[in-house]
């Protein structure tokens, strides 16, 4: 067994040599004390699915006149107030009143899930490289069958999911087709990939964005899965002309395949839930802060939807979702949510039949089983207005498609790999969120996480107007039997594949290692009260101190484990900020939120600073070179301890907490009695020295002084049209996980998942966000839309930002407006909920009819 301990810091080849060279009940036996063959696992029956009954509300679906009709009111900041009579005109409203603002986002997203892109953009993302970015984005989808799955299953959504896929797409195409390109987003206006959708189109997005964290992250190996011995190259169509043929043999196919990660673009978020015993006056009131990317494909919008009798709810969506509300409130809950630690996905290892030479066969219980050919076919740009079919088989079994990677999930004579995901596919995204939306109170918000699995990947806080708070990781999670969490959780084996891989990998010759369905609502971890639910990206395990959660399925994630800095401040401000009489009222939440403190300089600032002051004049021995601190440690001697734009000296800590987070040194060690207060301590010694000088030299190479003010080095600098820098730089105030901050922001170099063209800086190293070329931290990651939901005896009272602003379209009213408010000062603005408020502040109004198409 010793050859598959993985040393953490190189890079990853665990299965290429030990455990996928052979079966794994092959390699337990030969482990010497380890004998476990599985022997003793029973196969399972499996269980008959529990119906369910969604909850029967009497909003009407569908339009009962023939013509659509959505009253529009837009309030300071571009907020669209919608106000419809069923739930297909309100979500045609919605979709005009998206299109307007982030048309080239969605147009973007519809060619990337209907695998279309090498078809406009040709087989690479950086044109002639082999990089087949495009061709795996397309042939990958295909394999998962987003596309065929919305064909066949749109008749069977609930009328609810019809009428508003029906609606939007409605309105989204009306937007398209009156608007003049020279008045569209110009990164994207006029192109051919810009056409009018469909419910399927909008519904096969959807089914692609469940796959997030999970098989869409997979592309790649799915490319590449192929029987030994055969080629997983794709082929021109037979019916092409030799011509065509001879375009295909100069096609370039070399894509660089490596183990996925769990979370590329990076989700994450601060949420909170206070009820009644926490709060000023007793009644509920909720923080939401998602940190996700200010461009590309996971901007939120906001947006307020009204069906008089039925729906009142605001707040901010992802986009392309029809009508729904992702985190916001109504008049009786407020919600919002933080990306889950839990898995979705399980890669099972297939033992294949070695009587079957084509290695196309393996075995569950002993019995065989056909891995199955599916011919797929994309059309591919090879020049200007050309193009060529290519065919491609995929490969798939009982648990899903075939993967592989070489070095490390490799298809061989004895063994391969199949992926099978837990939300694939998943149907109930709108109904969920819909139920959200309409709920009256908390047992009705509760009842759809028991209705409905479509909460994809988030955990949920929520508080009501009467003082309850509720917590849920309800995610999609496989639901694993009781006899492979046991061996999830104690075989050696499985336990240290686990570590290297970095999800689950399980035995396929097993049915007892198979899942049916998703953990179902009552083996979820949840919490419930009238005190307070956190989460910070963190397991579930500490979301209420006082009472820790356990017990549930490991694929939820860890407990008992050392916390995040930044899930550390939030628990800090809950625990110990409070006002003098031991509630939040809104003002203190929103300062706390805008604060920009940093967790680990509240800690270790003054031993960093006896650190400075020991050393002196004197310079610093770094890998033979001698670096003089003294006025870095002049600079933080001058620091405030904050990363608000007038600080000076904040960017020195932040390089000496990415210099410090690769080798920490802590005086006092994590200890599951003080779970988050430690570890805490600086050591005082060489390697922290050591650490300083480094961040030090960072700042040299960078040409950046280390007595700046932090709003002359941290910044947000837009894109132009066709991907160039703006030249507008905006002072930008913000901490970073790093250094331990709650209001986090970061920059994102690589792919924001669209194809629309941008810049950015690239950092000097990576131990560092700082770049050279910006002289600075060009964000572009982080708080984005975030909110204080306070309910009161008039009702709730809202105040939210989006930082980067309401709309994409470069120069339009509400393209920088809340940007430069935050800039300005960090700062939330008023949520109008009230049908006083919303007419008191109409900047502009429209009453939308199809009848006017």
């Amino acid at each position: 067994m010793r050859d598959i301990i993985v040393n953490n810091t190189k890079k990853i080849r665990l299965f290429g040599r030990t455990l996928l060279a052979i079966s794994i009940a092959t390699t337990l036996a030969a482990c010497g004390d380890n004998n476990n063959d599985f022997s003793n696992i029973e196969t399972p029956t499996t269980p008959e699915p529990t119906p369910t009954t969604p909850t029967q509300t009497a909003i009407p679906a569908f339009d009962d006149d023939g013509t659509l009709s959505a009253d529009i009111r837009w309030t300071t900041y571009g907020v669209p107030h919608i106000k419809a009579d069923n739930l297909e005109s309100m979500a045609y409203g919605v979709g005009y009143a998206f299109a307007k603002d982030n048309l080239c986002v969605l147009a973007d997203q519809i060619v990337k899930y209907n695998s279309q892109r090498a078809k406009y953009f040709g087989p690479d993302a950086n044109p002639g490289s082999g990089d087949a970015e495009h061709l795996i984005n397309d042939f990958g989808f295909l394999t998962l069958g987003i596309r065929e799955l919305a064909e066949d299953n749109l008749p069977r959504l609930s009328a609810n999911s019809r009428a508003m896929f029906q609606g939007y797409t409605q309105g989204y195409n009306r937007y398209l087709a009156e608007t003049p390109v020279d008045e569209q987003d110009q990164a994207c206006a006029g192109q051919p990939w810009v056409q009018a959708i469909d419910s399927v189109d909008l519904l096969t997005y959807s089914l692609g964005v469940a796959l997030l964290p999970g098989a869409a992250n997979f592309l790649g190996p799915m490319f590449l899965a192929a029987p030994e011995g055969e080629s997983y190259l794709p082929t021109p169509a037979s019916t092409q002309s030799t011509e065509t043929i001879a375009s295909k043999v100069a096609l370039k196919i070399a894509p660089n395949v490596q183990l996925p990660a769990k979370n590329p673009q990076e989700m994450g978020s601060n949420g909170w839930g206070l009820g009644s015993d926490k709060t000023t006056n007793g009644k509920g009131m909720v923080l939401g802060n998602p940190h996700f990317p200010h461009t590309g494909n996971l901007r939120f919008w906001q947006f307020h939807t009204q069906i008089p009798g039925h729906l009142n709810v605001t707040g901010s969506s992802l986009m392309g979702l029809p009508g729904a509300v992702n985190i916001g409130f109504n008049e009786n809950v407020a919600w919002t949510h933080t990306f889950s630690t839990a898995e979705h996905f399980v890669v099972y290892q297939l033992s294949l039949d070695e009587q079957d030479t084509s290695g196309l066969t393996h075995t569950v219980d002993g019995a065989k089983r056909t891995i199955y050919e599916k011919p797929l076919q994309i059309d591919v740009a090879v020049a200007p207005g050309q193009t060529i079919t290519l065919n491609k088989t995929a490969y798939y079994t009982n648990y899903g498609p075939m993967i592989e990677v070489p070095g490390n999930f490799e298809w061989t004579a004895q063994n391969a790999f199949a992926i099978k995901d837990a939300n694939l596919p998943n149907f109930d995204v709108v109904d969920h969120w819909l139920a959200m939306n309409m709920a009256t109170s908390m047992d009705e918000f509760k009842q759809a996480f028991k209705d409905y699995d479509g909460v994809i990947f988030n955990n949920t806080m929520a508080a009501s107007a009467d003082g309850e708070v509720f917590y849920i990781d309800d995610s999609t999670v496989p639901g694993l039997t009781a006899t492979a969490i046991e061996e999830l959780t104690t075989n050696p084996l499985l336990i240290q594949t686990k570590a290297a891989a970095g999800f689950t990998v399980l035995p396929g010759f097993l049915s007892a290692f198979d899942f049916n369905q998703p953990v179902p609502y009552e083996q979820a971890p949840k919490y419930e009260g009238t005190d307070s639910v956190q989460n910070s990206n963190d397991s579930f395990w500490l979301t209420n101190l006082s009472s820790p959660i356990t017990g549930v399925s490991p694929l939820y994630g860890n407990v008992e484990y050392q916390q995040s800095l930044r899930s550390r401040m939030g628990q800090k401000f809950i625990e110990t900020e409070a006002g003098s009489d031991g509630t939040f009222h809104p003002e203190e939440v929103e300062n706390l939120l805008l604060s920009n403190r940093s967790y680990l300089a509240e800690d270790i600032l003054p031993s960093v600073l006896q650190m400075c002051a020991a050393q002196g004049s004197d310079p610093v021995m770094v890998d033979g070179e001698s670096v003089d601190i003294a006025a870095a440690c002049d600079a933080l001697g001058n620091w405030d301890g904050t990363m608000n734009t007038l600080s000076v000296g904040a960017h020195v800590f932040r390089e000496f907490a990415f210099q410090f987070s690769n080798n920490p040194q802590w005086e006092t060690p994590f200890s599951l009695d003080a779970p988050v207060t430690t570890p805490s301590g600086l050591i005082q010694n060489e390697t922290t020295l050591q650490q300083f000088a480094r961040a030090v030299q960072v700042l040299n190479e960078a040409g950046v002084a280390p007595d700046a003010k932090f709003g002359d080095v941290q910044f947000v600098e837009r894109s132009l049209p066709d991907g160039t820098a703006s030249g507008e730089k905006l002072p930008w105030g913000g901490a970073h996980n790093i250094e331990g901050g709650f209001n986090v922001f970061n920059i994102v170099a690589g792919n924001n998942g669209t194809l629309l063209p941008r810049h950015t800086y690239a950092p000097l190293n990576n131990d560092t966000i700082m770049s050279e070329e910006a002289k600075g931290y060009h964000i572009n990651y982080g708080s984005s839309w975030m909110l204080v939901i306070n309910f009161t005896d008039e009702g709730p009272q809202g105040r939210g930002i989006l930082t980067y602003s309401q709309s994409r379209v470069y120069g339009s009213d509400h393209f920088l407006d809340q940007t430069q408010l935050y800039s300005q000062h960090p700062t939330l603005r008023d949520m109008y909920f009230t049908e006083e408020d919303i007419a008191a502040n109409t900047i502009s109004e429209l009453t939308l009819s199809s009848e006017e198409n």
